[in-house]
């Protein structure tokens, strides 16, 4: 049952805990203000300082500054006197090309321009080299000269890497001072230059903006000047190539027979005729050749006389039908279709003869036809390349020509719409601002510190936090009593019994006797996690508030290594008995015990032992003590020390009905009272309760609570008389 009833109660306190969580990640801008108020005078004091700093700097230590702009005008649509845009085209005018000219003049070749022409070399402004070196620059030189250094393999060389490296600092000291900005949907260049000298800015500005110019000019005469003579240099070549392409020409044409595409033309169709000659020939060829092996295989005179179709041969057939036996039709017969044989060979050997007179001549014109067609393609090849010569050479020629004229005219793409202006006052620094922005940083560097600080406390301010975060009831919530020492708090409850305390520590008490109607709690345990949370001050205010309902109180002073109980019960000397003499049998239980009339309760007080506490609680003789006590006292409060200090509280809880932990108000932290419940836990001593202790009104209504929270609202003060 006990692990049961534990298990439950861990889970309570993990689900209150992950509900904590949750509400923390919200972020509660009322308390973030009430939290910034509170640390008013924190940022007060930390934008005064930082006012005072920026002061300094601005009125003392800061170098005025002169600023100065000059404006020039890209012009991207200006027309050339002679057109010639493939050799120096004028600006597209888009925005990447603006972009380029505003980082041309940006670029550090434009500075070392203007470096040269202002004589900024010389400058201790811009020449580092010439300013007298401070005290870390001096210590840092120290440095370096005592460590081993490469030597130079010449002293020319070492000289030469200085300047160059004086001349480059001077260039990036120029360009940290120079900016350059293009005026959004414009053309227009704002050159504006900060230095400390009025008419140092004015002149930086406006050497900028003449180098650009120059620049610009110088650009384009080079490019100019490199393009004539690299179109001088072509031109030459492209005359020897022309001259050498009609060369060409002019030889073959002499050493060929001049054919046309027309010639070529008609021996073609020529070639088709003999073609097809050719096949018709050789068709009657196949046809003689099949005559002459058809005559050669005939069995009988019918089957020649079908076979040649001869009329002369029929007529001979028909007669030798009728006269079968006629020898001298026969013989004629005979004859005549050996005639037709010798006939039909004759004409084969006769087509072979013309088809092979055919091929000759076919192959002779299709070799003549090959070579005119080679020689006509070569011609028109070379005249080609002759014709795109020429074209070349003269296209070329006249670029040289546009070239050479466009020297010497050439015009910048922009111009200086209006040169720097002396400045009457500095531009920096802005002291005002300075001021403003040094106060403004010092209220959010001090509004930081002080949402820092109370972002990392860790403690409780209200009874909700402490049962989300512990899993257990808040069973009380008793302010700070308003006295400073601990023996004027039982006369402050005494003459103020209507007061919000006394008020807080009556329901307290009526807490616990309602925590269980049917058998009330007579042995109460009063305990805390570390010292200081309040819990013997309201162990003897509890008491006090039992004793008031007419009960039978005592008052056991568990807590026997420090003894405070002596701070309220000054009248008790230190020799009287107390719990100590009483369980080692030296004294008897009714002489240790006394009445306190202020109280109005009997104390238990403890003594000063050699004996560890620990131990002497753990012994029979306390819990026999106990047990007799219970019998003659309506109820019982044992003060204890803390939990987290000494395992004294944890001994002495086995032997209550009821133990309540203690919890200062913003002052114990979260991890202080969870360990504390959890070694409580793991005696089988689970608390019945956490009392919220010494909660500070005024300092409620600060962070917030002072109209809403519980019995220290702003209506609770009808009830109560302080």
């Amino acid at each position: 049952m006990n692990t049961q009833m534990k298990q439950q109660r861990i889970e309570t306190r993990v689900s209150g805990v992950a509900e904590a969580s949750k509400t923390n990640d919200l972020i509660d801008i009322s308390s973030l203000i009430r939290t910034v108020w509170r640390g008013k005078w924190i940022i007060a004091a930390f934008a005064i300082i930082m006012v005072f700093v920026g002061g300094y700097y601005a009125y003392v230590t800061a170098t005025p500054l002169y600023r100065a702009a000059s404006v020039i005008i890209l012009e991207p649509k200006q027309e050339q006197i002679v057109s010639f845009e493939s050799v120096v085209a004028g600006m597209s005018g888009d925005d990447a090309e603006v972009n380029s000219e505003v980082e041309v003049l940006k670029s550090r070749e434009l500075a070392k321009r203007v470096v040269d022409k202002l004589g900024l070399l010389d400058d201790p402004e811009f020449n580092g080299s010439l300013r007298e070196q401070s005290f870390a620059e001096k210590v840092k030189s120290t440095i370096r000269s005592m460590l081993p250094m490469p030597s130079q393999t010449a002293e020319g060389a070492g000289t030469e890497a200085r300047e160059r490296a004086i001349l480059e600092s001077t260039v990036s000291a120029v360009l940290s001072k120079v900016t350059i900005q293009n005026v959004p949907d414009t053309y227009v260049l704002r050159i504006t230059a900060e230095t400390e000298s009025a008419n140092k800015s004015a002149r930086l500005a406006d050497a900028v903006a003449d180098q650009y110019i120059l620049d610009q000019i110088d650009a384009k005469y080079e490019a100019t000047e490199q393009a004539s003579s690299w179109l001088s240099d072509r031109v030459t070549v492209l005359q020897g190539e022309l001259e050498d392409a009609e060369s060409q020409l002019s030889d073959f044409s002499s050493r060929t027979a001049l054919i046309s595409p027309e010639d070529l033309a008609l021996k073609e169709r020529q070639i088709k005729d003999l073609r097809d000659r050719i096949a018709s020939l050789t068709e009657t060829v196949s046809q003689k050749d099949a005559l002459i092996a058809a005559l050669l295989n005939a069995t009988d005179r019918q089957a020649i006389t079908d076979i040649a179709g001869d009329a002369e041969l029929s007529r001979l057939a028909r007669q030798l039908e009728q006269v079968p036996d006629n020898a001298s039709i026969a013989e004629r017969f005979d004859s005549r279709a050996a005639t037709v044989l010798r006939n039909a060979q004759a004409d084969a050997v006769r087509s072979r003869s013309q088809i092979q007179i055919l091929e000759n001549s076919r192959d002779t014109m299709l070799e003549e036809y090959d070579a005119q067609s080679q020689d006509l393609i070569r011609l028109q090849q070379l005249t080609r390349e002759a014709e795109a010569s020429r074209l070349l050479y003269e296209y070329f020629l006249s670029r040289l020509k546009e070239t050479s004229v466009q020297q010497g005219i050439q015009k910048a793409d922009a111009r200086v719409l209006s040169y720097g202006v002396v400045p009457v006052v500095p531009s920096s620094p802005k002291k005002s601002r300075i001021l403003a922005m040094s106060g403004l940083f010092g209220i959010l560097l001090g509004s930081g510190l002080v949402v820092l600080r109370e972002a990392r406390k860790t403690t409780f301010r209200t009874a909700q936090d402490l049962e989300l975060q512990s899993g257990y009831s808040v069973l009380g919530q008793v302010p700070l009593f308003p006295t400073k020492a601990r023996n004027r708090v039982l006369a402050y409850l005494k003459e103020k019994p209507n007061s919000a305390a006394a008020e807080a520590v009556r329901n307290f008490r009526t807490s616990i006797l309602l925590s269980n109607v049917d058998s009330p709690p007579r042995v109460v345990m009063m305990t805390s996690a570390v010292p200081g949370e309040g819990k013997t001050t309201l162990s003897l205010a509890l008491a006090n508030n039992f004793a008031g309902m007419g009960r039978k109180v005592l008052v056991i002073e568990g807590d026997i290594r420090r003894l405070v109980f002596t701070r309220y019960l000054r009248e008790r000397g230190t020799s009287a008995p107390g719990l100590i003499s009483v369980l080692d049998g030296s004294a008897n239980i009714d002489d240790a015990i006394v009445h306190d009339e202020n109280v109005g309760v009997d104390v238990l007080p403890g003594q000063a032992t050699a004996i560890n506490a620990g131990d002497l609680f753990s012994s029979k003789k306390f819990g026999d003590l106990i047990q007799a006590l219970r019998e003659r006292y309506d109820t019982i409060v044992i003060d204890t020390p803390p939990v987290l200090v000494v395992p004294d509280a944890r001994v002495i809880a086995q032997h209550a009905d009821a133990t309540f932990v203690v919890v200062g108000w913003d002052s114990t932290e979260h991890e202080q009272v969870l360990d504390t419940i959890h070694q409580l836990e793991m005696v089988n001593c689970r608390p019945s309760g956490l009392v919220l202790n010494q909660i500070n009104s005024v300092k409620m209504r600060g962070y917030g609570y002072g109209s809403r929270y519980g019995a220290y609202a702003s209506y609770g003060s009808k009830y109560y008389v302080n």
